[in-house]
């Protein structure tokens, strides 16, 4: 049922006030013509609908349509259900079709005929494989320093940051280097494991992605060819794990820890030298080893690490 606007309302009241008052009064009264009354009343018949707009479109346009066309389009609809317009516009100028592409969008919009897209195949994530102990996979990656943190004397210089994540505590490392090579990588290696040593438990399996400071993977060069960091990973006994190429998320607890730093760290912190960097990545990371996190029930990392060492209390 057609609602009741408000002009048909303001027309009514006007019809009524001229029929009673005249027609000069009820256009001063209402601020309109008298041209504008006599219409109305001439349309007017004493239901409220008949003061309704009409529609203006028109009955028939000399350019519309054929009834060949619309049969022509139909047909290459359901046969191309899901193409765009333009693949569908070229499709029917094969067959013979010479309107433009904006008059057949308002054909198809007009019919109901537009493309239907296919929906995308639903993304099913693998289960997560859960740590059952410290050490048994560890997440390493390397994040370059913001440039817009360095002043001073350090302005122009390029600092690194080595992070090393524990998937099972969450408890990190991290290091400060003024290069990013598989020597600056080997070394971060070796007090990584001396650190962890210190704290409790042994690194079994280090997990990192294919950048040339790991692994030449993509080098082309032989795979008995090591890097200086797979080596140190073999002399010690660690398994090393490659992501997936361009797959960020398989590390995904060290590039979290990242985004963490940028809003935390870096976001707010500036350097004038590079042990000036060294010391406050120190305290930063005093910090994020001590702050409760959701994933651990609200411990922080540091409390998983020594309840499941001391009391093994596991948070899983």
């Amino acid at each position: 049922m057609n609602s009741i606007t408000q002009d048909m309302r303001f027309r009514q009241s006007l019809l009524k006030y001229s029929e009673k008052y005249g027609v000069t009064k009820a256009a001063i009264k209402y601020k309109t013509n008298r041209q504008y009354i006599y219409r109305w009343k001439r349309r007017y018949d004493g239901t409220i609908e008949s003061l309704r707009d009409r529609s203006r479109k028109p009955h028939h346009h000399p350019n519309q349509h054929t009834e060949q066309e619309l049969k022509l389009i139909r047909d290459m609809r359901r046969r191309n259900p899901s193409a765009g317009l333009v693949v569908f516009w070229v499709k029917l100028r094969e067959k013979g079709y010479t309107r433009t592409i904006t008059g057949l969008y308002r054909v198809l919009r007009r019919n109901g005929e537009m493309a239907v897209k296919p929906k995308n195949p639903k993304y099913i994530p693998k289960p997560y494989e859960q740590m059952n102990y410290p050490g048994e996979r560890v997440q390493v990656d390397v994040k370059f320093v913001p440039a817009a943190c360095l002043v001073g004397a350090a302005k122009g210089s390029k600092y690194y940051q080595y992070t090393a994540i524990d998937e099972f505590s969450r408890y990190r490392y991290l290091e400060a280097f003024e290069e990013n090579s598989t020597y600056s990588s080997a070394q971060f290696l070796l007090h990584m494991l001396e650190h962890f040593k210190k704290c409790g438990f042994s690194v079994k399996c280090v997990q990192t992605d294919n950048g040339f400071e790991f692994t030449k993977r993509f080098a082309g060069s032989a795979p008995d060819n090591l890097t200086l960091f797979e080596q140190t990973l073999q002399e010690h006994n660690v398994a090393h794990k490659l992501i997936r190429p361009f797959t960020p998320r398989h590390n995904g607890k060290v590039e979290r820890s990242h985004r963490k730093d940028n809003e935390y760290f870096y976001a707010t912190h500036t350097f004038y030298s590079f042990n000036d960097f060294k010391a406050q990545l120190a305290v930063h990371l005093r910090k994020y080893n001590n702050f409760p996190m959701r994933p651990l029930n609200w411990n922080s990392p540091k409390t998983t690490l020594f309840n499941f060492l001391r009391l093994g209390v596991t948070y899983h």
